[in-house]
C-alpha cells in the first residue's frame, strides 16, 4: 500500500485490512490444489471442524436442535452460497443472434445478489444492475442473472465481484461496451462493528460507450426508474 505523503509503499497491517475492507486481487485468492478434493470430502471435513468450533464456544451438540447443525452448514458452503468457487459451476452463456440488429443499450435491473464477505463470512445483500450494447449476438435474459449470482457465490469483496461481472459479461459478449453498478448492504458493518445498519455501498465498472458521461447518465436515469 503506497503512502500518499511521501509516495512509498508500506506493508499492509492486518486490521486495516480487515476493517478497511481493502481487495488485494481481482481474481479469487484461490490455492492450486483448491479441487483436489471432490464435495463430499469437503463436506465431511468442514462438518468436523465445525462441530469443533461449536463445541469450543460451548455448545452443547447432544441437544436435538443442534447436532445436526455441523452436517446442514457444511452442505450448506459446498453445495449453496459457496459454489461459485468451482468453475464447473459457472453458467454456461446461452447466444442469440441479433436479428432484430438491435443496437441500443440493454439494461437488466435489480438483480438479487447474495454474497459472502470474505473478511467476516457474513452476508452482503443487494442488487447488481448490469448493461450492455449489443453486437451480432445478444445473451439470454436470465444467464445475466446467473452470471452475477454465480459469482456472488463466493466469499467477496463488493469491489471485486463488480469487477468480475463485467469481465465475464466482455467476454462472453465479445465487446467492451459493457456496465455493472452494484448496491449492497454488508452485515459486517450492519451486525458487528459500527453496527451501522442504514449505510449500504454502491461500486461501479464502466467499459467501452458507458466512459461516455451521457450514456453513463442515461444508464443511471433508467435504473432509477421505478
Amino acid at each position: 500500500m503506497r503512502d500518499p505523503e511521501n509516495g512509498k509503499i508500506q506493508a499492509l497491517n492486518f486490521d486495516d485490512v480487515i476493517d478497511d475492507h481493502i481487495l488485494t486481487s481481482i481474481e479469487t485468492p484461490l490455492r492450486r490444489d483448491a479441487f483436489n478434493l471432490d464435495d463430499e470430502l469437503k463436506i465431511e471435513l468442514i462438518e468436523k471442524n465445525f462441530k469443533e468450533i461449536m463445541h469450543i464456544l460451548g455448545l452443547d451438540l447432544n441437544d436435538e436442535s443442534l447436532k445436526g447443525t455441523p452436517r446442514r452448514v457444511a452442505k450448506m458452503y459446498v453445495k449453496e452460497i459457496f459454489d461459485g468457487l468451482n468453475p464447473e459451476n459457472k453458467p454456461k452463456p446461452t447466444m442469440f443472434e441479433n436479428k432484430y440488429k438491435f443496437n441500443e443499450m440493454l439494461i437488466e435491473k435489480d438483480i438479487t445478489i447474495y454474497s459472502y464477505c470474505e473478511h467476516h463470512f457474513v452476508p452482503i445483500i443487494g442488487k447488481a444492475h448490469i448493461a450492455y450494447f449489443p453486437k451480432n449476438h445478444v445473451i439470454g435474459l436470465s444467464k445475466l442473472n446467473r452470471i452475477a449470482q454465480y459469482f456472488a457465490r463466493r466469499p467477496q469483496v463488493q469491489e471485486r465481484l463488480t469487477v468480475q461481472i463485467a469481465t465475464e459479461l466482455k467476454n462472453i459478449v465479445q465487446s467492451e461496451d459493457v456496465a455493472v453498478i452494484m448496491d449492497a448492504d454488508h452485515l459486517c458493518v450492519a451486525s458487528r462493528g459500527v453496527n451501522d445498519v442504514h449505510s449500504s455501498t454502491t461500486t461501479s465498472s464502466y467499459h467501452g460507450k458507458f466512459l461516455n458521461d451521457n450514456i453513463r447518465q442515461e444508464l443511471i436515469s433508467h435504473i432509477r426508474k421505478n
